[in-house]
């Protein structure tokens, strides 16, 4: 069948994806959101305040009132929020009277039960980790993929795509795209690929861009890991 459009047609719906980031809040507190959120803007480039943002709210203790509150601080930065993750707190009708819409953060698909991977030791106070998504797809421009726990890629991640894992981050293919690990702050979170030549990297909030990763290992089987504060490149290669 072929489409018509009249010539005197004044608008057109085209198909495109469009790329979101998930921004996880731990706490209502403004005070602590507010120092936190201007150091991650001072350390990262103008995309956070371009990309499409959903609000993750933390937990079910939530009040209309504080979310407004925070969402007056998140606009006075101007970052560029177009919806809120369904919450069991807050109605989505109060949602979208604030000026925002309401979506549903899709759960990670499990891996087999017989090539679940052991368990790394953690810290007792860490909660344990959500079920690792497996994608044995390319990762395309403008796709999205979250993990609540660690993601595997089994595939190449193009220029324009962006992962965002709890967890650690293994692509076992070219990465190009971008990769953010340790969403929710875990600091032991790491991103392994095959070939870094990665938009960005970020692991618990901090960020290299790939003007700033080192030239090294750029196209390099690459684990990145955080030392501290500071981002640390080691080859995968063995010797």
């Amino acid at each position: 069948m072929t489409a018509v459009v009249e010539e005197n047609t004044v608008l057109e719906f085209k198909g495109r994806m469009l790329m979101m980031t998930v921004l996880h809040l731990k706490t209502l507190d403004a005070d602590v959101l507010r120092e936190q959120l201007d150091r991650s803007l001072a350390q990262s480039p103008d995309w956070l305040r371009e990309v499409p943002i959903v609000l993750d709210l933390p937990g079910d203790d939530v009040s209309v009132v504080a979310l407004a509150l925070i969402l007056d601080l998140l606009r006075d930065r101007d970052m560029n929020l177009v919806a809120v993750a369904a919450s069991a707190a807050v109605a989505e009708p109060e949602i979208r009277a604030l000026g925002l819409g309401v979506v549903t953060l899709a759960s990670a698909r499990p891996v087999r039960a017989d090539a679940e991977p052991a368990a790394a030791p953690v810290a007792a106070s860490r909660e344990p980790r959500a079920e690792t998504l497996v994608v044995d797809q390319p990762v395309r421009s403008g796709q999205q993929l979250y993990s609540r726990g660690d993601m595997i890629v089994l595939a190449p991640v193009g220029t324009g795509a962006e992962l965002l894992a709890e967890g650690h981050i293994h692509v076992y293919g070219n990465l190009r795209g971008r990769a953010i690990a340790g969403v929710r702050g875990d600091t032991s979170a790491r991103v392994f690929c095959q070939q870094l030549n990665a938009e960005l990297i970020s692991i618990a909030g901090h960020y290299q861009v790939a003007e700033d990763l080192p030239e090294e290992f750029r196209g390099q089987a690459v684990q990145i890991g955080l030392d501290g504060e500071v981002m640390q490149f080691s080859s995968l290669r063995r010797s």
